[in-house]
């Protein structure tokens, strides 16, 4: 398990669009949906709905699995707008919206965390569980960290130079993405993650992102947002699951160690070595765990 022979490129589902405020999201709909609860899977930026393509099939048994792209991502529709941690969240509650998702179970990471835990935090009644790996956990100052990240992510943040990096030179998906899977991504692979950004424009989304980080109070709406969801959702109920990796990127041993101590109800389970995009190296493991925490709580 979480070789590489068993991690598929195949992305072996059928896609299905839905017209969401003023545009379509594209979501992979499997599973029984008249199953008690919803896996809904949300992942962060660059990526898309592929990313959970090994993880999928280990849910299907347990319940009705819904796997959107977020706006403007994945071969979900690319509206004229900002891109903000606002505009995602407004496109996500429609989409849960119109496709009346009740007894959700969200399985998010990377700004999908924010988006999902965001949700859950507004839409308590509405969540069964919730499982996160590299999640936005809460607001962060420069000071927490290290001096790589630091440079990465003011860069990322500088109004030309991370203009340069990210969409003239798509360093996001050429570069960040590979370098954080935590094992070679193949030209296959890469293919899948390259398709919804084959120009300049295409890449705004990915542009915008790294400027909602809330460090130091800003942007002022993403800190709100997080601060809230950050003292409310570990004294909820519900069980929850985390998985997490050494050294990690957001969720670094040392956290995961004190939300251990301090979430109501909540899971551990460690990987093993890893970085960001966990799901490219240990689908397998992520679909038994939660396969595994189900069983055990519903």
């Amino acid at each position: 398990m979480g070789s590489k022979h068993d991690i598929s490129a195949a992305f072996p589902y059928d896609s299905l669009y839905i017209a969401i405020l003023d545009s379509t999201i594209h979501y992979i709909d499997e599973g029984d949906r008249q199953a008690k609860h919803t896996f809904l899977l949300l992942h962060g930026n660059p990526t898309s709905s592929y990313l959970w393509r090994n993880v999928i099939p280990h849910l299907t048994p347990l319940g009705r699995v819904v796997v959107p792209d977020l706006i403007g991502m994945g071969k979900s529709g690319k509206p004229d707008i900002d891109y903000t941690f606002k505009d995602h969240i407004a496109y996500m509650d429609a989409f849960i919206a119109s496709l009346k998702l009740k007894h959700i179970i969200p399985v998010v990471q990377d700004w999908g965390s924010g988006i999902g835990f965001h949700y859950a935090n507004r839409f308590p009644d509405e969540i069964s569980g919730l499982v996160f790996l590299e999640a936005i956990m809460r607001p962060i100052s420069w000071s927490d960290t290290n001096l790589l990240e630091r440079f990465i992510f003011k860069r990322f943040r500088h109004p030309k130079k991370g203009y340069r990096m990210i969409v003239k030179k798509n360093f996001f998906v050429k570069r960040f993405l590979p370098m954080m899977a935590g094992r070679k991504l193949t030209k296959i692979e890469m293919g899948h993650y390259n398709a919804p950004y084959p120009d300049e424009a295409s890449r705004k989304p990915l542009f915008v992102w790294p400027s909602q980080i809330a460090i130091d109070g800003h942007p002022k709406f993403s800190t709100e947002v997080i601060s809230a969801y950050s003292k409310e959702i570990p004294k909820t109920e519900y069980p929850k699951l985390m998985f997490h990796v050494s050294p990690g990127m957001i969720i670094k041993p040392k956290e995961a160690e004190q939300i251990k101590q301090t979430w109501n109800n909540l899971s551990g389970n460690f990987l093993g070595k890893g970085k960001h995009y966990i799901q490219e190296q240990y689908p397998n493991e992520i679909g038994l765990g939660i396969s595994g925490w189900y069983t055990e709580n519903f």
